[in-house]
Parts: structure tokens; C-alpha cells; sequence
């Protein structure tokens, strides 16, 4: 059996990226007042992370004739971070909230994966196009989307009226 000799400094990078970047998109969910925001993207990511890292550094070190299949790990974690997720769903009454920070965190449970697979520049894009999705999308949606749908249901306050702004 060959000794595997595991280069932990390129294990700390991926954790540490995976850390960043879940944190990255957190703070946008932090700013926009959501319930998970950097520290639970974070975690999401790195517990990400570090799960794949597991199953690499494992599969490493398996013999020839053993079977192991790292996939196995990474898929178990889209399966677990639907719980995670679909806590963060709740209905207001006829409102639902929380899906777009679910999905967030699905997203970060990705971006981790991909630094555990050592992946950084997919992370690193996906992280972007999550913060334009986060941003540029949820400005298009307050200022167009919300409040002609709110009009044409014929609710009394638009979504800007109702958080202290002026209609237009």
C-alpha cells in the first residue's frame, strides 16, 4: 500500500475560500435584513467544504481494490441542506417568506463543494452571479415586480408603501 502524503495547505486554502465566498453571500443577506445571513452561509459552505475534502482525502488513500466513490459525500449534502432550507421557508398568512434565502443557502452548500473539489474560479463565479442575482434582481423585483403585482391583486399598500416610501 502506498502512503498518501496530504498537502493540508491546499486542504486550509479551499475551507478558507469556501468560508469567504459563503460569507460574501451572507452579507448581502444581511443587509437585506434576512434570517441567515454571513455566519450560516459560512457554515453552510464550509461544512460543504469540508465533507468533500473528507471524501477526497479519503478516497486518497483507499487501496486499488477497495470502492469508493467521493460523489457519494457531495451528494448527501444537497440532499441535507434541503432541511436546512426548508426551515428557513415560512408562511405569514397568505405571504411566504425565506425561499430566496433557502435557496441562497443551497447555493452556498455548492460554492463549498466546489472549493472541497478544489474548484475556486466556479466558486468564485457562482458567488458573483449569486451577489447579481441577491442585488440587481431584488431591485428589479422591489421597484417593478412587487408593486405592479400588488396593484393588479388590488392590495390597499404596495410593497414600498408599505415599508414607509412614497408610491410613485
Amino acid at each position: 500500500m502506498e502512503l498518501v502524503v496530504i498537502n493540508y495547505f491546499d486542504v486550509f486554502i479551499g475551507l478558507s475560500l469556501a468560508v469567504l465566498f459563503g460569507a460574501l453571500l451572507g452579507m448581502e443577506r444581511n443587509l437585506a435584513g434576512k434570517m441567515a445571513g454571513m455566519r450560516t452561509f459560512a457554515l453552510v459552505s464550509l461544512g460543504s467544504a469540508l465533507f468533500v475534502d473528507i471524501s477526497r482525502l479519503i478516497i486518497a488513500q483507499a487501496t486499488v481494490t477497495t470502492n469508493y466513490d467521493p460523489l457519494r459525500m457531495a451528494s448527501q449534502i444537497v440532499v441535507g441542506i434541503g432541511f436546512i432550507g426548508a426551515g428557513l421557508v415560512v408562511f405569514r398568512g397568505t405571504h411566504l417568506t425565506g425561499v430566496t434565502t433557502a435557496a441562497g443557502v443551497w447555493v452556498a452548500a455548492g460554492v463549498g463543494m466546489a472549493c472541497g473539489f478544489g474548484l475556486y474560479t466556479l466558486a468564485l463565479f457562482a458567488v458573483g452571479l449569486s451577489l447579481i442575482i441577491f442585488t440587481v434582481l431584488w431591485v428589479i423585483e422591489r421597484d417593478y415586480v412587487q408593486d405592479d403585482l400588488a396593484k393588479k391583486l388590488g392590495r390597499e399598500k404596495t410593497i414600498k408603501e408599505a415599508n414607509g416610501e412614497e408610491p410613485k
